[in-house]
């Protein structure tokens, strides 16, 4: 088996060494490249079937019952004569457009990643969202305009047929219920877009809430008290419309995570073995999981390969233990957030023609050499494959080079030998 030898002579050091070859299977999770994968696929395929499915399902649900409450709360509002009802009406007609929508977004928002949309179609549902909550909130402002408007004549407000009633109050245990199914279904299969369903629904029982107040106080003789509660379904479709549009706003503009979870994600990357330290740690939302960049400081003299297996590690932890789409992670010697640059410093042929120049030793472009760049100075490793006096005579040049020299700041001469 190949053994390393070390000599130290005087001021210098010639290290005589012979590569040890280690090899170890580890599992890791390499980059994917989904678009390659999928190019051939022509079917519609989601990426995520149990999410895809699951909404597919509870939106199906809440158009069956949009539908018939729509229905039943438009002509049963005119007919009983509230102005709310038909204003929930109205609203549970809003719901059943948006389920469309949520379907149309479902569908397209599942699809694998391709060419042109390299980080998939997630944000399909962010950009659905907002359509939603603007189209709520201009409903909620027609509404609350429509009802101030008839306020302004009370003597033409009539009383209310007990038959709304009774419409009213089975629309919110309707109401009620979908927000308690569409709830579970969405933090069953994690779904923002599910979720954002959920709560309209929930608004909409509370809309349907205030509708029934508002029917029996016209029915006890406060006939006024049902275009108020129109007015106040306005403005409650109104706030959860604009509260919609503005964190799916947020979202396209790419809203970073709360800081709770992106210190979870520091701790990960830290606690990554070979991690040193970590800087521009930053993250945006993308629908209900989110992207991850980080620049992680490893020790600046491990080789290349044994970088990206710490990158590559430390981009799985991230992985498994958050709720992250895909973590890009860059890979420095040093924190260059306060080292000097490196950008001014010669490349590596440059590098090579001018410590042969300045050794007199043409020789040395065939030898192995390794460069640091670290902090604005180079320091170099020779391979020297030659007799143990040259190497020592080789190592007292570069230590009498490097007390001038603008470039190197160390440089250390290896003598490597098999035996």
């Amino acid at each position: 088996m190949p053994s390393r030898k070390v000599s130290l002579i005087g001021k210098a050091q010639v290290i005589c060494c012979a590569t040890d070859v280690h090899t170890s299977a580890i599992e890791m999770k390499n980059h994917s490249h989904p678009q390659s994968a999928q190019a051939a696929k022509v079917a519609f395929e989601p990426a995520h079937p149990v999410r895809f499915a699951a909404a597919q399902r509870s939106t199906w649900v809440s158009i069956a019952i949009n539908l018939l409450l729509t229905f039943l709360q438009v002509i049963g509002g005119f007919f009983a004569h509230s102005q709310a009802l038909m204003a929930d009406g109205l609203h549970s007609l809003s719901d059943l457009l948006s389920d469309v929508l949520v379907l149309f977004a479902n569908r397209h928002g599942n699809r694998h990643a391709d060419a042109n949309h390299p980080y998939g179609h997630a944000r399909v549902e962010t950009a659905a969202t907002l359509i939603l909550g603007v189209f709520l909130a201009a409903l909620g402002v027609g509404l609350l305009v429509a009802a101030a408007m008839r306020l302004q004549n009370p003597q033409a407000i009539q009383v209310v047929n007990p038959i709304g009633l009774g419409i009213a109050v089975i629309a919110l245990i309707a109401k009620e219920s979908m927000f308690h199914y569409m709830m579970a279904v969405a933090k069953r299969v994690r779904s923002q877009m599910l979720i954002a369903n959920a709560w309209h629904a929930r608004s909409d029982a509370a809309s349907s809430l205030v509708v029934v107040i508002g029917i029996i106080g016209n029915l006890m003789g406060y006939t006024f008290l049902d275009l108020l509660a129109a007015a106040v379904v306005g403005v409650m479709i109104g706030h959860m419309g604009g509260k919609l549009a503005f964190e799916a706003l947020a979202e396209l503009i790419d809203t970073g995570l709360d800081e709770e979870e992106v210190e979870a994600i520091r701790r990960t990357l830290l606690n990554t073995p070979g991690v040193v330290n970590l800087h521009d740690l930053r993250t945006r939302k993308m629908a209900d999981n989110a992207l991850v960049d980080a620049h992680i400081i490893v020790d600046p003299k491990v080789s290349v390969s044994e970088g990206h297996y710490i990158a590559e590690a430390a981009r799985y932890a991230v992985l498994t233990a958050h709720h992250v789409l895909d973590v890009m992670v860059h890979i420095d010697p040093e924190d260059d957030m306060q080292a000097k640059p490196n950008v001014h410093l010669p490349n590596r042929l440059d590098l090579l023609q001018h410590l042969a120049k300045k050794l007199g030793d043409p020789n040395l472009l065939q030898q192995r050499l390794v460069f640091h760049y670290l902090d604005g100075k180079v320091d170099a490793e020779i391979y020297l494959a030659a007799d143990y006096e040259h190497a020592q005579a080789l190592q007292q040049q570069c230590d009498e080079l490097i007390k001038t020299d603008e470039i190197f700041r160390n440089i250390l001469v290896l003598k490597c030998a098999a035996q």
